[in-house]
């Protein structure tokens, strides 16, 4: 059923992302710490996305955000937070396995 729709609606469009990363975006899995712990993207670093609002301030000084979770969606609520407190250099990368992928593309 999922490759019904993603032939439907077509590859995600990779571009910025792989853009961002290769110029050393700043990674941010907002899984749980749980979540984090059973592995995650190279040079990634753990902020969940209950923390977001509290730690707006270690994203201030990043060119470039890029936002993962599991599935995209606690990605999307954290860059809508991280927008809403004034910051407009983040990227949803999605899921950890899409980030991975742009990463790491010789393991996929």
């Amino acid at each position: 059923m999922f490759k019904l729709f993603k032939n439907i609606f077509g590859p995600a469009d990779n571009g910025p992302l792989k853009e961002a990363i290769r110029n050393g975006a700043f990674l941010v899995d907002v899984r749980t710490p749980g979540e984090f712990s059973m592995g995650s993207v190279k040079g990634a670093v753990n902020i969940p996305l209950s923390g977001m609002p509290n730690q707006l301030s270690k994203f201030r000084s990043k060119k470039a955000i890029v936002v993962f979770c599991r599935s995209g969606n606690r990605s999307r609520q954290a860059k809508h937070i991280l927008e809403q407190g004034g910051l407009n250099n983040v990227i949803n990368g999605g899921s950890f396995k899409n980030v991975s992928q742009v990463v790491n593309p010789e393991k996929f």
